[in-house]
This record gives structure tokens, C-alpha cells and sequence, in this order.
């Protein structure tokens, strides 16, 4: 930002408001800064059809006088994850710049009402001592360098003549595509669109897609019912054309361990899954459970994580153990999951036509795989990677995901009619939850372990360690929520786990290492995550107890999301600040199947006898 005389990038010296319009994808951005006498005001958002970002821009001029201002927009992206081989250029033809490499172009652009493009600059960035174009705006003009190539970088600024105490719209745009063609096409459909027709139509369409949900939300406190949609716009961003549901765009994670959560794993996109379908967005998941289709292996099993290509993602498990013998190198539950989602999926929605092409390839594939992936002295299942990725060996969570699924294929092999699958998936489900009680219900301590693991010599060993996820006994089955042995567990994760800060939350586990900001255990075990916090709440509502616990925890998941209510994957055990990547759509997945578990429980989970639809659904009301 450059006006009478003086520069200023938008950093901590602006007042900052960031929020997405109500009920919408649509951001909308405050930015004041008052020894400027500026105010900004920016409305941005993706088109639902053309791959154009669009950003409207009114700058307020709160001086007594008229003056020139210069916005800058700042370019600096690595293309195809790379920093080489980009090329920068101006293009006359567009009035921008493009940045391309192989078939991935870049247009930026943008106007205000007085007149297109002013400047522009192309620069080499993190090469030598070349520090980047954008160093060329602190002037407020720039040297109209028009290519480079290597690894680049651009800024563009556009000119606003604003009158004393009055205000002038703008616009900035990018556009991409896979060669200039396809720049050309979307240039065109801005020009004979206008930008603010297009960002209009983006507004609509998102307020619509997220009036499809068809639940009624009755007393349901406001700040609940408000991050249930934010939830599932959030949850409408991460999900690939193609059906992979990423875990996290957050890019903020790479200064951790130089990769991100942009990936597809099978276990977040089932359990996401179930709280798209929960909502009514079945036409969503079904391209989510086509994708995996095509990922299983032959032997049955999906691996850790992919590309929303579908290929194989980054992965630090091993194909060989600490003896240097061969392993399968996945998390069992994620293969399990997936299944266990799809039944899900199916018993809403009763799509016998979309069921039907999956069940050889996956269903019974997967299946087949659970089954023989067992120890055939206990039953357990085979040891695998935990849900945290960390440990290997049979979890809990693991074993009783397991148990689901096999009962979702026994559901399917039902439905089929194929009933020598039907008996093999329910033999082997009922050995595993026989498996289950034996081995990982520890007598000792009266509660589940976390996991069992062999030792040298072939024994089992039981981890006692308190961890959040052994609540998918009751999650999927193996026990009712209201069996002693479930109660006793969860009473102690509640009483270890949860944090004992004025901030509050459960923590995934006992002296949890993963970005963790303290070491003092008896009051941080680790970092509140909102999805434990909420597998509590699961408990409590399932439990049909103390439901109003169960509003409070949701509504502490609510309270810790940040300004644009995105929910974190871990909140500051002191400062309330979120940690590692937000939004992590797994949060936000589970704040929804968590808020229509309740309703559910207030409706008494009943079924309507006249029109066959859940009791909190609108379309139910009709029919009352």
C-alpha cells in the first residue's frame, strides 16, 4: 500500500478483521490503519465454475483531502512444488502476468474504477542474493521488468483516485488453467462478466449448497448452530473434484517437518465422509468412496496416504520391522474405515445403483483383507500403525474399527444376497470382538488399553498409557456406551486427558510429544485437540447422561475456532492460540456428526412412521 508518499505492506501494523460472509465461502476482510487514514474492505472467494480467485477491494480514504493510492499484490507461488524452471512473464494481451511451467499457467490481474494495471515487476527470488520483485513496491513504483525465469516471483499495482473522506472499488483477480488458451477463455469471461457479476454469482451458488442440509436445529445454541455451517463450507473446500478429501490446505505445517497436510488420507476422508452424509451431502462422498475404489491394492488394504491424483503419498512407515522382516507399511484403520463409512453411507442414503459396482472390487476386497489379516492364535487383528501414525502394534481403536467394518460387510454380503461371505465376515467379527475383550481390556486398571504389542519372544504386552482414541470401542460397536467396562474407560481418559489450564480440552494422549509447549504432564498431558474433546462429547450424548456436558464441549470446540471459526487440529494449552494446521477439516467433520448425534438424541433417535425420515429433518416437518 503506498499513499502520500509512504509504503506500508498489510503486516501487524494494520488492524485485521477476517471472516467469511454468513452462511457462505465468501471472505470478507477488514483492514484499518489509522496513521495512514486508510481503510480496506475486500470481499473473496473461487468461482463454482471457472477456476478464477476474485477479490473485490473498496479503499476508504478517511483523510480530509483526495489522494492517489497504489494497492500491490505480491505473486510468489512454486509451481508443480517446485521453485525451478518457472517462468514470469507480462503479457500485453491479458494485461497481466503469467507464470508458467509444463501445462500450469497463472494469470494475475487486476483494475480499479480509474483504469487497468498501472505497474508491474518480475523478479528472481531465493536465488544468490536476488531477494524478489516484490522489494521493488517499497518505492511505490515499480521497474516494469517484464520476464524472468528460474525461480520467480511478480507484483502488480493498480492506482486508486479516492476524494476527501470518500472511497473507489477495485478489483484483483487470478486465474489458472493448463496452457494460455485456457487463460484467454477465463480472461475473456471476466471481462464480459465483470468481476463483480462473477463474484456475485460465487456468493450465490455458495449460500445455496449450504442450504441443502436439511436439519433442524431446533434450540441448539446459536454459536453451535453457526459453526455447523462454517463446518460444512469448510468441509465443501477440501474435497477434490476427483472425490479426495484432503486433510488440510494449511500450509503453515512446512515449517515443521517440510511437508503438509495436503493429502488424502483414507481414515479423514472416511470419518469426514460419515458427517457429509450425516448432513445430507451424499453426492459428495460417493466420489469420495469411487476414488478409493481405485486406490485399494490387490492384497486389500489402502496405504498411509495419496495425492488427491491418487498417487501414493509421502510416508514415513517402513516396509520392513526393527528384525528386517517384511511389513506391510499401513494403518489398518484407515482400510477398515473406509468400509465401515461406506456402509454407513448406504444405510442413509439406500442407493442400491451406486452399491452395487463397488461391492466385488472394494467391499469384499477390503473385507477379505480384514479377515486375513489376523493372528490366528488370538483373532486380533494383524499388528499395523496406530490412528496417530506413531506406534505399531494392535490399538484398540484399530481392533474395534476393525469389528465395524466387518459388520458393514456383513451388512453388505446380506444385502447381496452372498451368503457364504456373510457367515465368513460375521465368524471373523465375532472372533475379533472376542479378541478385543480378551486382550485389550485391561482388568488391572478396569478400562481398555491403548494397545497390545508383541515382544521378542511372542508375548503380548499391554501398553496401559491413557489415550483418547480407545473410544472407538463403543464408536463402532464392540460395546454399548453404557457397559461398565466402557464407563470405567472413559471416566479415566476424562479424569487423565483432559487439560487442566483455564483453557481446557482433552488431549489425544498421556505425554503427547507432537508440538507440544509444555512439560509439566500433570497439567498439560498435551495439546487439547478439538476432535477428542468431541469424542468425549460422543460419550456423553451416546450415553444419554448429562447431555448438557455434551453442549459444552461442543460449544468449546465452537469457542476455539478462530475469528473465521476454522478449527484448528490442536489449540495452545495456554493461550487458547490454535496449533499446526487450521482448519483441520477432521474437526470440522466431527463437529457436525457430533451436533446431529445430539439431535438425534433429542428426537429420541426415532424415525418418522409417516414419511421415513429422521425426526430433525426439514422435509420431515412437512409431513407433520
Amino acid at each position: 500500500m503506498w499513499v502520500d508518499g509512504s509504503f506500508s505492506w498489510i503486516d501487524g501494523t494494520w488492524e485485521r478483521s477476517l471472516r467469511y460472509k454468513e452462511g457462505t465461502l465468501i471472505t470478507r476482510v477488514t483492514l484499518k490503519q489509522s496513521d495512514l487514514q486508510l481503510e480496506l474492505y475486500l470481499e473473496e472467494g473461487v468461482h463454482h465454475l471457472h477456476d478464477i480467485f476474485l477479490r473485490s477491494l473498496t479503499v476508504k480514504n478517511r483523510a480530509d483531502r483526495p489522494r492517489e493510492v497504489r494497492v500491490f499484490l505480491s505473486f510468489d507461488i512454486h509451481v508443480t512444488d517446485s521453485d525451478k524452471g518457472v517462468t514470469a512473464i507480462y503479457y500485453p494481451p491479458f494485461g497481466g502476468v503469467i507464470h508458467y511451467k509444463k501445462d500450469r499457467y497463472f494469470l494475475i490481474g487486476g483494475r480499479s474504477e480509474d483504469g487497468g494495471l498501472y505497474q508491474y515487476a518480475v523478479g528472481v527470488i531465493e536465488f544468490g542474493d536476488h531477494v524478489g520483485a516484490w522489494k521493488d513496491a517499497e518505492d511505490g513504483d515499480l521497474n516494469m521488468n517484464p520476464v524472468a525465469h528460474g525461480s520467480v516471483d511478480s507484483v502488480i499495482s493498480v492506482r486508486f483516485a479516492v476524494p476527501a473522506s470518500g472511497e473507489s472499488r477495485g478489483w484483483f483477480w487470478i486465474v489458472a488453467g493448463k496452457n494460455r488458451a485456457d487463460l484467454k477463455t477465463l480472461r475473456q469471461i471476466i471481462q464480459e462478466e465483470t468481476e463483480a457479476s462473477l463474484l456475485h454469482e460465487a456468493e450465490a451458488y455458495s449460500r445455496a449448497w449450504g442450504t441443502k442440509s436439511e436439519i433442524q436445529f431446533g434450540a441448539m445454541p446459536d454459536d453451535i448452530v453457526r459453526m455447523f455451517g462454517t463446518s460444512l463450507h469448510v468441509l465443501h473446500s477440501q474435497i477434490d473434484a476427483r472425490g479426495a478429501i484432503i486433510a488440510s490446505c494449511d500450509s503453515d505445517i512446512l515449517r515443521f517437518n517440510r511437508d503438509t497436510y495436503s493429502y488424502m488420507w483414507p481414515r479423514d476422508g472416511a470419518l469426514v465422509a460419515m458427517g457429509l452424509d450425516a448432513a445430507g451431502y451424499h453426492q459428495v462422498t460417493r466420489r469420495f468412496f469411487g476414488f478409493c475404489r481405485d486406490l485399494i491394492t490387490d492384497e486389500g488394504f489402502l496405504y498411509q496416504k495419496y495425492n488427491p491424483d491418487g498417487s501414493w503419498g509421502s510416508t514415513w512407515h517402513p516396509w520392513i520391522d526393527r528384525e528386517g522382516r517384511f511389513q506391510y507399511p499401513i494403518q489398518e484403520d484407515e482400510t477398515a474405515l473406509v468400509l465401515y463409512s461406506l456402509w454407513n453411507h448406504y444405510d442413509i442414503e439406500q442407493d442400491i445403483e451406486f452399491i452395487a459396482p463397488l461391492y466385488e472390487p472394494f467391499v469384499c476386497t477390503a473385507a477379505d483383507f480384514l479377515v486375513g489379516y489376523r493372528d490366528p492364535e488370538t483373532g486380533l487383528p494383524a499388528p499395523s500403525y496406530d490412528l496417530w501414525e506413531e506406534k505399531r502394534g494392535i490399538s484398540t481403536f484399530t481392533a474395534a474399527a476393525v469389528y465395524g467394518a466387518l459388520q458393514a460387510a456383513v451388512h453388505f454380503a446380506d444385502l447381496f444376497g452372498d451368503d457364504e461371505r456373510m457367515k465368513t465376515y460375521g465368524d471373523a467379527a465375532r472372533e475379533v470382538k472376542e479378541a478385543i475383550l480378551t486382550h485389550l481390556f485391561d482388568a488391572e486398571h478396569g478400562r481398555f488399553c491403548k494397545m497390545v504389542q508383541y515382544d521378542r519372544d511372542g508375548t503380548l504386552q499391554k501398553d496401559p498409557a491413557l489415550d483418547s482414541s480407545v473410544y472407538g470401542i463403543f464408536e463402532f460397536g464392540v460395546l454399548p456406551p453404557g457397559d461398565a467396562r466402557v464407563v470405567s474407560t472413559m471416566t479415566a481418559l476424562e479424569s487423565a486427558l483432559w487439560v487442566k489450564s483455564p483453557v481446557g480440552g482433552m488431549a489425544r494422549y498421556q505425554d503427547d510429544y507432537y508440538q507440544r509447549v509444555s512439560d509439566d504432564i500433570a497439567t498439560v498431558p498435551g495439546n487439547p485437540w478439538p476432535i477428542c474433546t468431541l469424542w468425549l462429547a460422543d460419550w456423553y450424548i451416546a450415553n444419554n447422561k448429562q447431555l448438557d456436558r455434551g453442549i459444552e464441549l461442543m460449544r468449546w470446540v465452537a469457542n476455539h475456532a478462530s475469528q473465521a471459526r476454522l478449527i484448528p487440529e490442536q489449540v495452545h494449552p495456554f493461550t487458547s492460540a490454535p496449533l499446526s494446521v487450521s482448519p483441520l477439516t477432521w474437526s470440522h467433520s466431527q463437529f457436525n456428526l457430533t451436533v446431529i448425534r445430539y439431535l438425534n438424541l433429542l428426537n429420541n433417535i426415532e424415525i418418522c412412521p409417516s414419511c421415513g425420515l429422521p425426526l430433525h429433518r426439514k422435509t420431515h416437518a412437512t409431513h407433520m
